[in-house]
């Protein structure tokens, strides 16, 4: 029989057959992509996509902070942008224009370097531009929406696309952006400020997530959305969740938010314990929590 994957586009950057993906996730579980492709440039990446059959499944990883990857595997092509083609920051004048793999927090401190301010939040995030024009990421009070100007992207046949906000139709955590565009790049726009006003601004932030977040553990950030009128953190610690023990997976003693791998879970510990948590906390509050965390795969 023959395999779909002897019949891919030619690249310039890589394709790795059976690739495990827990090592490019924070909570260092989970399967195998059938195929991982690291583009080399932008150009790689769409015409990859343009040659591509339209029945392989496509799923787009960053990295990974905030995603479970199934025991079982992902189907299809797994992309990842990474390196200096994907990830630049450049300034100009109030503009901050950032590639889809630049971390969130290198976007706020080379705003912070350029005196401009509004984007200090994402210094809070541990993730990429990617991922926050996906989910409006947002934290202490700030979000994506707030700063973004624009963004563009491939779609899955390989056509550029391009998006001002108002596009996006932002809500919390929630875009309604096409889902198959593969973002690429994003504008910014900042606001004049003090530089060391910034810088300082930023260090409380980091201060902050420092001191009440499991950041030295394999986390992946905050589990579930905050309901409206409640905070998700308070509901899993009134349930009895915090430190609580399920196969290797747990929540934090620290931030009951923050699901932790305590060094030997599997993907379906972390999805099985956030269940058993959405389960109870619905029958003693009447509250339906929603995941932030993305599950991607199939289960082991």
């Amino acid at each position: 029989m023959t395999d779909w994957r002897d019949n891919l586009p030619a690249v310039r950057g890589k394709l790795l057959r059976d690739e495990p993906l827990g090592p490019f996730t924070w909570f260092r579980v989970g399967g195998a992509a059938e195929v991982l492709f690291l583009p080399a440039d932008r150009e790689d990446l769409a015409e990859f996509l343009k040659g591509l059959p339209a029945s392989v499944p496509v799923t787009v990883l960053g990295v990974g902070s905030n995603v479970i990857i199934r025991d079982g595997g992902v189907e299809g092509v797994v992309i990842r942008l990474a390196g200096r083609n994907f990830a630049g920051v450049e300034v100009a004048g109030d503009r901050i224009t950032a590639g889809a793999a630049a971390l969130d927090a290198a976007v706020a401190r080379a705003a912070a370097k350029a005196g401009l301010g509004g984007l200090e939040f994402y210094a809070g995030i541990p993730g990429t531009i990617g991922g926050a024009l996906t989910m409006n990421a947002g934290c202490y009070g700030a979000e994506t929406k707030d700063v973004l100007i624009s963004a563009w992207g491939y779609d899955r046949a390989g056509t550029r696309r391009e998006l001002a906000l108002a596009d996006f139709g932002y809500t919390y955590r929630h875009s309604a952006a096409p889902a198959d565009i593969i973002w690429v790049e994003a504008t910014y726009q900042g606001r004049p400020d003090d530089a060391v006003a910034v810088q300082a601004r930023m260090d409380e932030i980091t201060t902050r997530r420092e001191t009440s977040q499991p950041i030295r553990e394999k986390t992946g950030g905050s589990t579930f959305k905050n309901p409206e009128g409640h905070s998700s953190w308070k509901l899993v610690d009134e349930a009895g969740w915090r430190g609580k023990a399920y196969g290797g997976a747990m929540f934090s003693p620290l931030h009951s938010n923050f699901m932790i791998n305590t060094g030997d879970a599997t993907a379906a510990d972390l999805e099985g314990l956030g269940e058993a948590v959405r389960a109870d906390v619905k029958a003693k509050t009447g509250i339906d929590l929603q995941w932030e965390i993305k599950r991607i795969g199939q289960p082991g």
